[in-house]
């Protein structure tokens, strides 16, 4: 049963983050001697895990490389392996200042907003490096990382996860992402949802979900 708890729970990339930098993916495949395309594929059939929390940075890019044939041996472990962890973090790490801004408005004591959280599929040690570069995100009322919690969307434990760490009923929730399969996924533990396309269309529907306050008499 819901409470008079609002939480908005957003995505982080491609919502108040940005999506991997342009060109990075082709950066990193040269590093490897590898075909874009190629890359691209192993980089992202090797991703699950790696951003579930269930493997390291050195077992996933062990994994890419194999996959590409490339002969994993002490060098490359030492080298390049450390080479394309910092490039892959490096090419996740803007953010949409607009946006920021905007999450952290929905806190102020005039909104119906209770709390606001933030719920991403992440890997851990890229995790570690947003939450240094980005203090904002120690101000919200939760933050759940998938290679920490150790699940990842649209899996429901992801969801549930913030369900309980924050001790709310689902329907307390909304959850803001601009992949429909993840708000599908939400809405199945019993989350309300909303597909994210831009931030004023988003304000429309937070505004439209909040209960309107009431004046205070004086």
């Amino acid at each position: 049963m819901p409470t008079d708890r609002h939480i908005v729970l957003f995505d982080l990339f491609g919502v108040i983050a940005r999506h991997q930098r342009p060109g990075a993916l082709a950066k990193m495949a040269a590093r490897c001697h590898a075909p874009t395309d190629a890359f691209t594929t192993a980089y992202w059939a090797c991703r699950p895990p790696y951003d579930a929390g269930r493997q390291s940075a050195p077992e996933y890019w062990t994994a890419v490389l194999r996959s590409l044939s490339v002969d994993v041996g002490l060098d490359v472990e030492a080298d390049t392996i450390e080479e394309l962890r910092l490039a892959d973090i490096d090419s996740w790490s803007r953010v949409d200042n607009r946006m920021v801004a905007y999450v952290q408005s929905l806190r102020q004591p005039l909104r119906a907003v209770t709390e606001v959280a933030l719920l991403s599929n992440i890997p851990s040690d890229h995790a570690d490096v947003f939450l240094t570069a980005q203090p904002w995100l120690h101000t919200l009322d939760h933050v759940a990382f998938s290679g920490k919690i150790k699940a990842a969307k649209p899996a429901p434990a992801a969801f549930l996860h913030c369900v309980i760490a924050m001790r709310a009923a689902p329907a307390d929730f909304l959850f803001v992402d601009d992949r429909e399969e993840n708000v599908r996924a939400a809405q199945a533990v019993g989350m309300n949802g909303h597909v994210f396309t831009g931030r004023d269309e988003l304000a429309a529907f937070i505004d439209t979900w909040l209960p309107a306050r009431r004046p205070t008499r004086k």
